[in-house]
């Protein structure tokens, strides 16, 4: 597989009810010592309508933003008054309370600890993308590879300026990075630099019709050595997502990926997909997210 003997990937997938999109997920720690990646994959009902919600957490400075991001964010955000109605707005107001509310519950220690957070949400017929950090999220439309999320870099033109005006400075340190210590410019957590380092997420928002294929998240351990048009070329013809995010992270690996690797693959159905198994499916996946947070908390 390419993986260290110690290290196989942690996979699963499932479907939605009525058979509109499929989900598959694979990570592994890679060549690191630590596992600092985390992963959700939900279908939800809210307010009788199906829900699916997708993210990729890549922390930094220990796991403990990216598993605490993963654990509050999609549930603090269907509870917001205004996901059904105002979805955008709900995203971006629950995405900076979840990171206020983990400030406050890690105010305790002293190292900072931070996490990027690249996230789906199948809402209504629409896909609503919003990120916070490098991890990236692209989607295959009309067979063509197209990022929906912007890595979020401290010397990008606008993200320099915005943290300079807050009297902040970027420089280089091996890459270019915030007060020289990190290397992203939006993130969870990091209270030592909250005042340049914000959890404003970048927020996108495409129709689900026929043109749209498949979805593609995944942390910086895939996109480091794979490109967009490379992973949207290597998912296409694997209709099992769970098997697609498998071998893009045997893929990364093989390449030589330095990084904790993790891959979630949303492919859209046109509803004829049967559901004969559905639900046990999710509950697969369920328990396998279940699993691998607490391997990844211990």
């Amino acid at each position: 597989m390419g993986f260290r003997g110690d290290d196989s990937p942690v996979t699963g997938g499932g479907i939605s009810e009525k058979g509109r999109f499929s989900y598959g997920f694979a990570s592994c720690a890679g060549k690191r010592a630590s596992m600092e990646d985390f992963y959700e994959t939900r279908v939800d009902d809210v307010d009788g309508e199906t829900v699916g919600l997708f993210g990729v957490f890549d922390g930094h400075g220990g796991a403990r933003a990216a598993e605490y991001v993963k654990k509050h964010l999609f549930s603090n955000l269907i509870k917001h008054p205004k996901f059904m109605t105002d979805t955008k707005a709900a995203i971006a107001e629950t995405f900076n309370h979840t990171d206020s509310e983990f400030l406050k519950a890690d105010s305790s220690h002293t190292r900072d600890a931070g996490s990027t957070a690249s996230t789906a949400i199948l809402v209504g017929g629409r896909l609503v993308v919003a990120n916070v950090g490098d991890s990236r999220a692209v989607v295959s439309k009309g067979g063509k590879a197209i990022a929906v999320s912007r890595d979020h870099k401290p010397d990008q033109t606008d993200e320099r300026q915005r943290i300079e005006e807050a009297g902040g400075f970027v420089m280089w340190a091996g890459t270019w990075r915030v007060g020289g210590v990190l290397a992203v410019s939006r993130a969870f957590g990091d209270k030592l630099l909250k005042q340049y380092v914000v959890a404003d997420p970048e927020i996108k928002e495409e129709v689900v019709d026929s043109s749209l294929e498949f979805l593609i998240l995944a942390s910086d351990g895939l996109w480091d050595v794979v490109t967009n048009d490379e992973a949207v070329a290597m998912v296409k013809p694997i209709e099992d997502p769970e098997q697609a995010a498998k071998g893009l992270l045997q893929e990364a690996s093989q390449r030589g990926s330095a990084d904790n690797i993790t891959v979630v693959i949303v492919r859209f159905l046109d509803g004829t997909t049967t559901s004969a198994g559905d639900g046990p499916s999710e509950e697969v996946a369920k328990d396998q997210s279940e699993e691998v947070a607490k391997d990844q908390s211990s």
